[in-house]
């Protein structure tokens, strides 16, 4: 089961992460209307440190998702919005970095819609629909990924804390597929300045648990 930790932007709290907590993971929003959006300024400051990044964008073009690459030194991209699938073919084809779709889900998912990206991706993540596009601290109702037909590996997100340990542990003994969770506002202290203890608790009863 890996982790990511998203909403990062503070170096010093980045490096805390790394050393103490030490997830799979860490996401860069990117996504101009999100509290934790990451400046093009951070660019040289964050390009360098020891973990591997993941993008976040809403609705965002081809060339500013291909220069945050270069720019972050990004290893997977994760695509939150509308994106179609032939945005995510071109990005296979002009990028390095793995890509993530997103799918938000409110009270239902037609797994038909997704079959078109499976040759695409790397990964699916599903999350809370929101109109924030992430970070909104709720939960959807995790039973309707237990229909979930595909091999293709997917992060669950949206909501997650200390006390939906269990339940994710749960979930994964059902779904093979499962294969890491994505932690956010319910660590944080502050929008983008996460609680470092708590993650590193979560971290360790997850990989107990698991």
């Amino acid at each position: 089961m890996q982790i990511k930790v998203c909403g990062m932007r503070n170096p010093e709290n980045i490096l805390a992460l790394i050393d103490q907590v030490k997830p799979d993971w860490m996401g860069l929003i990117f996504y101009p209307k999100s509290p934790r959006y990451v400046l093009d300024s951070a660019a040289a400051e964050l390009r360098s440190v020891d973990i591997k990044k993941v993008g976040v964008f809403v609705n965002e073009t081809e060339e500013n998702i291909l220069r945050k690459i270069e720019e972050f030194d990004l290893s997977a991209i994760q695509l939150h919005g509308q994106e179609s699938v032939e945005l995510v073919e071109a990005m296979r084809q002009k990028n390095h970095a793995e890509i993530w779709k997103v799918f938000s889900i409110q009270n239902r998912i037609d797994w038909d819609e997704l079959k078109g990206f499976l040759p695409f991706v790397d990964r699916f993540l599903f999350d809370t629909a929101s109109a924030s596009h992430g970070g909104s601290g709720q939960k959807f109702d995790w039973n309707i990924l237990k229909t979930y037909p595909f091999d293709k590996s997917f992060f669950l997100s949206g909501g997650l804390d200390e006390e939906s340990l269990e339940e994710i542990l749960e979930l994964a003994r059902e779904i093979p597929a499962l294969g890491g969770v994505d932690l956010n506002s319910k660590f944080e202290d502050s929008p983008g300045l996460k609680n470092i203890g708590a993650l590193k608790n979560f971290k360790t009863k997850l990989k107990r648990g698991r």
